[in-house]
């Protein structure tokens, strides 16, 4: 192979490579997918540590509820 057709050949994969390098970074096709996957995880997180904090109302109200029932039986 002559140093010519072997350089000239490396270009065009070179220029290739480049080029589909460029077309995936620019791609944003997944990136809406992306960004509702992470709103999702948002809420789960939030809706996580609000029912923390709703099960220990429950809890506490419960307790109440049994000390004043127990009041009445003895």
């Amino acid at each position: 192979m002559k140093p010519f057709n072997f350089l000239n050949a490396m270009s065009n994969k070179l220029a290739r490579t480049l080029g589909s390098l460029k077309r995936l970074h620019t791609d944003e096709s997944g990136q809406g997918m992306v960004e509702y996957l992470l709103i999702v995880a948002l809420i789960a997180l939030a809706a996580t540590a609000g029912m923390t904090q709703v099960a220990s109302y429950i809890n506490s109200a419960f307790i109440r509820v049994g000390q004043k029932l127990g009041g009445y039986i003895s």
